[in-house]
Formats: structure tokens, C-alpha cells, sequence
């Protein structure tokens, strides 16, 4: 029995993602897991407080006095936030005479934007087949109503 062509396709991608997500997972590892920079920012995004204060970032430079503004937080439990995004490398801290304020780092979005990417296709490539099969469904669910007339 011969197999449709989308899932041929599926399994060839599948087959090609396997391998991707090997050699990604060993070329991003190291042996201390710390200093491992996805896992570093994908912790610190696992937080929505963390992801606030990013998106609160990318309007600008903000002091912890700033960033505490939209939360129910204290001072001390904020800069716990803005120093796991500094240890992720997400955020930097400046210095502006006695302010201190905070900016976003974006490279480590990149990154994870970059390891995203071929999940990203992958789901892509999922969706096209699907389409292609519900068209080629409806054309012969539409040939087999003009034959029964």
C-alpha cells in the first residue's frame, strides 16, 4: 500500500527535526548547566512578572522604582526579578548618577528566537499538508456530488 504523499513528507521532516534537536541539544550544551544561555533565558521567561518587566523594557530604560509601578511587588522582591534577567543576560543595569536604570538585552531573544525557528517551519510544514489534504478532500467530495446527480 502505497503511502499519500503528505505523510511521506511529514516523516521526512520528522526524520530531519530528530536530527536538528540532537545536534541542537549537544552543541548548546555545556558542562555547567548555569552557563548554558537558553536555559538561562528560557528560565528567566518562565515567569509572567520576568516577562512584564521585558515587555515593560522595550519601551524603554526603567529604574526599579518604575518597573515596580504596575505590580503589587515590593522593591526587594523586583530586584530579585531584574537579577535573574541580568544573570540571563536579558537586562543590563546602568548607571546614571544616583538612578540606576535598567535595559533590555535582545541578543538572548535572538537566541531562542533562532532555536525556535525550525519548530516554527516544522508546524508550518504541518499546516500546508493538512490544507492540501482538506483541498484535495473537498475536490473529491465535490466531483463524487456532481456524480451522483
Amino acid at each position: 500500500m502505497e503511502l499519500p504523499v503528505w505523510e511521506l513528507l511529514a516523516d521526512s521532516v520528522r526524520l530531519g527535526l530528530d536530527l536538528y534537536i540532537a545536534i541542537g541539544q549537544y552543541s548548546y550544551m555545556e558542562i555547567d548547566k548555569h552557563t548554558d544561555r537558553l536555559s538561562l533565558a528560557f528560565g528567566a521567561l518562565a515567569d509572567p512578572t520576568r516577562r512584564a518587566i521585558l515587555a515593560r523594557l522595550a519601551s524603554g530604560d526603567a529604574d526599579v522604582s518604575e518597573l515596580m509601578k504596575p505590580f503589587a511587588l515590593t522593591q526587594p522582591t523586583i530586584s530579585k526579578h531584574l537579577n535573574v534577567l541580568e544573570h540571563a543576560g536579558l537586562v543590563r543595569r546602568g548607571r546614571d548618577a544616583q538612578r540606576r536604570p535598567r535595559t533590555l538585552v535582545a541578543v538572548p531573544l535572538k537566541d531562542i528566537a533562532d532555536w525556535m525557528e525550525p519548530f516554527r517551519r516544522f508546524w508550518e510544514q504541518k499546516f500546508a499538508g493538512l490544507d492540501t489534504y482538506l483541498k484535495e478532500t473537498r475536490k473529491k467530495e465535490k466531483h463524487r456530488g456532481r456524480t451522483k446527480r
